[in-house]
């Protein structure tokens, strides 16, 4: 997809201030620090539309970003750092199952991964759940850009061995792995039917 507009929308903690659902959505899920918003502005080609830090836990709401007035990226808060306080943790986990769980604009879900590191217990049971709820997902693995070509080649084996065929590896620094990202939400997109007469 040729990117001519991308806008930050709103954001919001619950359903109540979603936007219309009048467009496909896709969301963008992993844990804190494993390059979300990084990843949302490398596909998008813009620097800082989605907020990054070095500190993780610093995606708090519901982000949602329209592009080219026919898709909206929402960026959902990072789950798993310990140093957030619990209780915004205890806060971060409905607001992000509400959003997966309800929300009838949703195309499709990104479940983003480190490529540096083996299947982590996290991601897995989130990928159980998309399962369990039968929402439509890839798996990105980003950061590849920071290993060598073979010890990639080995991660991603171990990836695909949990998660199926379904991994991307991408790199936001030089963009290697959009072409594949957007062929994902492309194909997401065309078998999304807008949703009749829901309010979320």
């Amino acid at each position: 997809m040729k990117v001519v507009t991308a806008t930050f929308l709103k954001s919001a903690t619950a359903a109540a201030h979603y936007p219309p659902p009048a467009l496909p959505e896709v969301a963008f899920l992993g844990r804190s620090n494993v390059g979300k918003s990084s990843l949302i502005n490398s596909l998008l080609g813009t620097r800082g539309l989605a907020r990054t830090s070095n500190a993780p836990g610093r995606t708090q709401l519901i982000n949602f970003f329209e592009i080219n007035g026919e898709l909206r990226f929402v960026d959902l808060p990072g789950y798993g750092y310990a140093r957030v306080p619990q209780a915004m943790r205890e806060q971060w986990r409905p607001m992000i199952e509400g959003y997966l769980h309800r929300r009838s604009a949703l195309a499709l879900c990104l479940l983003i991964v480190d490529a540096r590191l083996g299947p982590q217990p996290l991601d897995q049971t989130m990928q159980a759940w998309l399962l369990a709820t039968s929402r439509r997902f890839s798996v990105v693995a980003t950061k590849a850009d920071k290993l060598s070509r073979s010890h990639l080649m080995t991660r991603l084996k171990a990836l695909r061995a949990v998660y199926g065929d379904r991994v991307l590896p991408y790199s936001s620094l030089t963009r290697a792995g959009a072409d594949a990202v957007w062929e994902s939400i492309r194909l997401a997109l065309a078998d999304w039917t807008a949703p009749r007469a829901r309010l979320t």
